[in-house]
C-alpha cells in the first residue's frame, strides 16, 4: 500500500551564543538565573547546549511557514530580552569571530559531560551552533525514501546558511567553518542511503549492541530521521543571523520534501548520487558558500549556484503555493543578491579594517552588527 501524503509539519531549532555586553566575548560562565527565567517563560522550548556560552530554542510543531515565524520570533526576542537583564547579548552565528575554545566551560549535565569524556579536545572544540529544521513525515518508509533523495539537495540548502567564516579570530577562508569543526567527530556529513526503514533500524541495532553509538540522537548526519519524532531532520545548515533567512531555508525545505513526495506518487524518484559526488558539492558549498559554482552530475559540468537555485526555485514553485510558502521561496533569490551572514561578516570585517580600525576592532565590529541583525525586526 502506498503511503499517504507527509502533514510536512515544521519544527525549527536554533543554537546561539552568549555574549558579553561590555566585552563583545562570549561568556564563560552562565547566571543559572538566566536560564530559569527563560524556562520560566518558555518552558521546554529553551534548553541549555554544549556550553556555558550558549543556548537553544525550539519552536513548537507548526502547520504553516507563518506559524514557525510567529514561534520563532517569540522566542528569540524573549531569550534576547532575558539575556540582556543578565548583561548578556544574543548571537545567532555558527561561531564568534574571535572566541578561543579553550576559553570555553561546559555545561554541567551528564550527557555533556559524557561527550567530553568521550570525544575529549574533539569535544572541547565544539564553540559552534547550528540550525536543525524538522518536517513531519509520519510514514517510516517514506521517511527513508526521501532521506535518500534529500541528500542531493543538502549542500544547496548549506549554502543558503553560512555564518561562520571566522575562527579565532582568523578569517578561515569558508564561508562555514563549523563544518570543518564538527566533521572531526565520528557519525558526522551526508547520511547514508538506505533500502528500507528496516535497514536503518538494523545498523541502530548493530551500532547499539557492540557498543558503539548506543543512542541514535548521537548519529549527527546532516540528515537524519529523528530519533524522538515522526520526523526527517535537516541538521547541515548554519544558523541564520537574520530571522527570515531561517523561514527562507525551512520553507525551501518544507516545498523541497513536498516535490519529491509528489514524485513518489507519480512512481518517480530524484536519482541517488554516490555520497562521494554529494560530499564534493558540500565543500563547494562550504568553501564558497552562493558565489561558488556545484557540480551539476547530470549535466557533468559546474554551474553556478544562482543557476542552480533558479532551477530549484521552478521544481518546488508548485508546492509551494500549496503549502502558503512561496513568498519565501522566492526570497532566496535575495540571499544570494544581498549575501549570507558570512558574506556580510567578511564585509564589515574589511570595511573596519580600510577604515583604520586595529585587529580586535574590526573583530568587535562584526560582533556589533552579528548582535544587532539577530534581533532586528523581533518586535514588529
Amino acid at each position: 500500500m502506498a503511503p499517504r501524503e507527509p502533514a510536512l509539519t515544521l519544527g525549527i531549532e536554533e543554537e546561539y551564543l552568549l555574549v558579553d555586553l561590555e566585552t563583545r566575548a562570549l561568556v564563560t560562565g552562565q547566571d543559572p538565573g538566566f536560564m530559569r527565567a527563560c524556562q520560566a517563560e518558555l518552558g521546554d522550548q529553551v534548553s541549555h547546549e554544549l556550553l556555558q556560552s550558549q543556548v537553544e530554542i525550539g519552536t513548537g510543531v507548526c502547520r504553516t511557514i507563518a506559524e514557525a515565524r510567529a514561534d520563532l520570533r517569540r522566542l528569540r526576542a524573549t531569550v534576547a530580552r532575558i539575556a540582556r537583564v543578565h548583561g548578556m547579548g544574543l548571537v545567532a552565528a555558527s561561531t564568534h569571530p574571535s572566541a578561543d575554545w579553550q576559553d570555553q566551560q561546559n555545561v554541567d549535565l551528564d550527557r555533556y559531560r559524557n561527550l567530553t569524556e568521550d570525544f575529549q579536545a574533539v569535544a572541547r572544540r565544539l564553540v559552534i551552533c547550528g540550525m536543525h529544521v524538522h518536517a513531519g513525515i509520519e510514514d517510516d518508509e517514506l521517511r527513508i525514501d526521501l532521506l535518500n533523495q534529500l541528500a542531493y539537495f543538502l549542500p544547496h540548502l548549506l549554502a543558503l546558511s553560512t555564518s561562520s567564516p571566522f575562527w579565532q579570530g582568523n578569517d578561515t577562508g569558508l564561508k562555514s567553518y563549523r563544518l570543518a569543526v564538527f566533521g572531526n567527530l565520528p557519525r558526522t556529513g551526508i547520511p547514508e542511503t538506505f533500502e528500507s526503514f528496516g535497514e536503518w533500524r538494523r545498523l541502530l541495532d548493530v551500532m547499539r549492541e557492540t557498543g558503539v553509538c548506543d543512542d541514535p540522537t548521537k548519529i549527527w548526519w546532516d540528515a537524519r530521521p529523528s530519533a524522538r519524532h515522526p520526523t526527517l531532520e535537516m541538521r547541515v545548515c548554519d544558523v541564520c543571523t537574520t530571522l527570515e533567512d531561517t523561514l527562507t531555508i525551512a520553507a525551501l525545505y518544507q516545498a523541497l520534501l513536498g516535490s519529491l513526495w509528489q514524485l513518489r506518487a507519480r512512481n518517480q524518484t530524484w536519482r541517488l548520487y554516490r555520497r562521494i559526488l554529494i560530499e564534493e558539492n558540500k565543500w563547494r558549498a562550504q568553501r564558497w558558500g552562493t558565489e561558488g559554482k556545484l557540480a551539476d552530475y547530470g549535466r557533468r559540468s559546474l554551474v553556478p549556484y544562482a543557476d542552480l537555485l533558479a532551477e530549484m526555485i521552478t521544481l518546488v514553485a508548485d508546492e509551494a503555493e500549496r503549502l502558503g510558502c512561496r513568498r519565501e521561496v522566492e526570497r532566496t533569490r535575495e540571499i544570494v543578491t544581498r549575501g549570507t551572514s558570512a558574506d556580510r561578516q567578511r564585509w564589515i570585517h574589511r570595511a573596519a579594517l580600510t577604515e583604520g580600525a586595529t585587529p580586535e576592532e574590526a573583530l568587535k565590529a562584526v560582533v556589533d552588527w552579528l548582535l544587532q541583525e539577530t534581533v532586528a525586526g523581533l518586535d514588529g
